[in-house]
């Protein structure tokens, strides 16, 4: 119950792009029963398990509820698939661990929407477990949960695959002759790199910055810059905590030291992919950009880190040290989600002064220090029920279950006009009326949103100022 507060202190859940799932499940519903001009929905193999579990409660429940219990449990399989996980490889049940556990379950992955992802790995790592304890039954429990991992996110059923294929090799090849499946893997990541870099059928982008902050540390950096320094104190803690006690043991008992192997082998490899990974990835296989790999894939790094931490027996100076960093990261999320949760708000009051039916296009951003940026996914969760987001995204990127025809009424049919639009870079076309824009028009506050019609020539991010009228600020 501690555990799942964070997902009730607001008025909706405020987790990035969880409003565009939560809408573009209300817009497939439209769709099917055909109140979404231009939307038809297609069956998915992968990508959807989160978002057939909301339209499957919000049948029963209604939207809010079923978002309230889908994403509740969502973090809970999450939290406990991770906790499963640490316990099968270190032998040890890591209730100490709590604290470093609840700030993963709320990092990165989750505040930036990716529930599909997120569920994906929450499943991978209770399959993994029953593998990691061996057996026949165990090995048919992960083969049995492997379907949903897929449902859920291709991402996260790559890394229960990879897992299980580095471990079995592990497991088999003689001691001296493990070293060769680092170097294979670091090989195979050169590979990857030169290949993509080289290929004229892929478009990529790197990160910018060095490889080795990528670290699962920075799972915990969401909203400005006070959180990278509470990552980087949670990264010197762990360190601090693991260095003296592997010394000691180094020295002491090699025997016991060999436990650790496994585990730093399985992180530093992960640590690597940083390197060699691009953060975003575009195919002709879909309109829309395959973005945040490396962002996202270090929640996998990050669980890595904790096995090795479970191996060593906290002290209760230590304990608390983490502890306290639990308390200053959740109340920091706690302030900054407000924000956005007021920022819904005040797009709910605009919106229910539009006609129904209206088409809007939301355009937000966010203070420049903040790394979750997909606010207006929180306005396009407003709509539900009233209007249209023509802006959005999804339909247009082929990546998912709802799809535009080609000239579409409720949603634009291109992805590049999906993205101008959200950016506040698009030129409005005649043939794109009737829009309303739902922009920020606060100087000192960015909670604060004004909606106008658009005109063809304006710009989306906001019209001319005769445009605005004073009754929707």
């Amino acid at each position: 119950m501690l555990l799942l507060f964070p997902c009730f202190w607001h008025a909706h859940i405020q987790a990035g792009d969880l409003g565009s799932h939560v809408y573009n499940a209300w817009l497939a519903e439209q769709a099917q029963s055909g109140h979404a001009p231009g939307i038809y929905v297609v069956r998915q193999w992968n990508n959807v398990l989160f978002d057939l579990s909301l339209s499957a409660a919000a049948k029963i429940f209604g939207w809010h509820a079923a978002e309230l219990l889908v994403v509740s449990a969502s973090v809970l399989i999450f939290f406990w698939g991770v906790f499963a996980f640490i316990a099968a490889v270190t032998k040890r049940i890591p209730w100490l661990l709590l604290p470093c556990l609840a700030m993963l379950a709320y990092g990165y992955s989750f505040s930036m929407g990716f529930l599909n992802y997120y569920l994906s790995i929450g499943i991978s790592c209770f399959a993994l477990a029953a593998f990691w304890k061996r057996g026949a039954g165990n090995w048919i429990t992960a083969l049995l949960l492997s379907p949903l991992i897929v449902l859920a996110h291709p991402i996260g059923f790559a890394w229960f695959a990879g897992t299980i294929a580095y471990v079995s090799l592990w497991r088999i090849l003689p001691n001296y002759l493990r070293w060769l499946l680092p170097v294979l893997v670091l090989v195979g990541y050169a590979f990857l790199r030169a290949f993509l870099a080289d290929s004229s059928r892929y478009e990529v982008g790197w990160r910018p910055d060095p490889f080795y902050w990528m670290n699962g540390s920075d799972q915990l950096v969401l909203y400005g810059h006070r959180y990278m320094i509470l990552a980087r104190v949670v990264l010197a803690w762990a360190v601090l905590c693991f260095l003296p006690y592997f010394a000691g043991l180094f020295a002491k008992a090699k025997t016991e030291a060999k436990a650790f192997r496994l585990p730093i082998e399985l992180y530093l490899v992960a640590l690597a992919a940083a390197a060699f990974i691009p953060e975003n990835i575009h195919s002709d296989l879909f309109a829309g950009w395959i973005g945040l790999l490396v962002s996202r894939l270090t929640s996998v790094t990050a669980i890595f880190g904790l096995c090795i931490l479970g191996l060593i027996p906290l002290r209760k100076w230590q304990i608390g040290g983490f502890t306290a960093c639990a308390a200053v990261f959740l109340i920091f999320s706690f302030q900054d989600t407000a924000k956005i949760s007021h920022l819904e708000a005040n797009a709910q009051g605009l919106i229910a002064k539009l006609p129904a039916g209206t088409r809007i296009v939301p355009v937000a951003s966010t203070p420049d220090d903040w790394r979750v940026q997909f606010v207006a996914h929180s306005i396009e969760r407003a709509c539900i029920g009233h209007c249209f987001s023509y802006s959005n995204y999804e339909p247009s990127s082929g990546q998912f279950r709802a799809r535009a025809m080609p000239g579409s009424w409720a949603v634009t049919d291109s992805a590049d006009k999906s993205e101008a639009m959200s950016s506040g870079d698009y030129v409005v076309q005649p043939q794109d009326l009737p829009l309303v824009s739902i922009y920020q028009c606060g100087d000192t506050d960015w909670t604060q949103l004004c909606a106008a019609p658009l005109r063809a020539g304006d710009k989306s991010e906001e019209p001319e100022p005769s445009q605005t009228p004073e009754n929707l600020k």
